[in-house]
């Protein structure tokens, strides 16, 4: 190895030192199946070519949360064309929180970017399907593809988005009058509910981590989506994925990741590495407070960032 050092080793360092911070956070409060989970939880991992090395709390089963928008992006950039999508979807970062309605009224009337709530239901109007199980089969397939193992959701998780996603629903209805959303509205909700509420675990996401740091190959050697769709999507994880903390992180980390409100973040080392972390207590922009000092001590570590 480059750096001379065990991976395995220095992963249980980050931990170690990285898991008191969780008491920093908070565990997010609108779903209420979220605030179930263990906020002392903290787990990395990281994916090479070869090997898989982990730390922590990596095998705990958490749902992926705003992690989904990369994937249903990656659908509907391969299956509808980046023309199609960008004329629902805008290509900008915003300084607004993930779950803001307020550039819609404001802005170009439609949303900033697919990583914010509103853009990533208007992503979802877009994936092919005569139902909302065929559709949430392209976005499950992908997964299964990169994985190599069947996917499921959280139920309770999934019921409990639905049951109380009054915010998610007022987006979709502006959406629609605005028109910028394909379809009917409470079957695109539920495609987005049913996409976040996935399963995975640390270990997964870095498989997935190393799946776009490949530009979409997976661990048996296989091109699942193309390389450009790979990268419009690793762009954006850049300039959005961390909510508004994404400039934040790209000083600090300085690498393409997507988090989500459960405590799991997907970060990508192009060509190197897939990294991810797993801490549920999170930050005022909801992000993991143990997630996000991992990656910038392993990034020091490991000279990540891209810049």
């Amino acid at each position: 190895m480059s750096t001379g050092r065990d991976y395995a080793a220095l992963l249980k360092e980050v931990v170690d030192e990285c898991r008191p911070y969780a008491e920093r956070g908070q565990l997010p409060s609108y779903i209420p199946e979220l605030r179930k989970a263990n906020p002392k939880l903290a787990g990395i991992a990281l994916q090479t070519s070869t090997e898989l090395y982990e730390a922590g709390d990596t095998r705990v089963e958490f749902t992926l949360q705003s992690i989904s928008k990369v994937f249903s992006l990656l659908v509907a950039i391969e299956e509808r064309g980046p023309e199609a999508v960008f004329a629902k979807v805008g290509a900008e970062p915003t300084g607004d929180p993930f779950n803001s309605i307020v550039k819609l009224e404001t802005a170009e009337k439609k949303p900033p970017n697919p990583m914010i709530n509103a853009g990533a239901i208007a992503v979802c109007s877009l994936i092919p399907g005569a139902t909302v199980e065929e559709r949430f089969g392209r976005i499950a397939g992908l997964l299964e593809g990169i994985l190599d193992r069947p996917i499921t959701i959280d139920e309770a998780v999934y019921k409990s988005e639905r049951d109380t996603a009054f915010r998610n629903r007022a987006l979709a209805w502006f959406l629609k009058e605005i028109n910028c959303l394909e379809g009917d509205v409470e079957e695109v909700l539920d495609l987005y509910f049913r996409q976040c509420s996935i399963l995975v675990n640390c270990a997964d996401l870095a498989r997935i981590g190393m799946f776009f740091a490949t530009k979409g190959i997976n661990g048996a050697g296989t091109p699942l989506v193309s390389a450009r769709a790979v990268r419009l999507v690793s762009t954006f994880m850049v300039t959005c994925g961390m909510y508004n903390g994404s400039g934040e992180f790209a000083i600090q980390v300085g690498i393409p990741a997507k988090s989500g409100v459960s405590g799991g973040i997907l970060g990508v080392v192009p060509g190197r590495f897939g990294v991810a972390t797993f801490g549920p207590a999170l930050d005022r922009k909801g992000n993991s407070v143990v997630g996000i000092s991992m990656l910038k001590r392993l990034s020091d570590l490991l000279d990540f960032s891209i810049f």
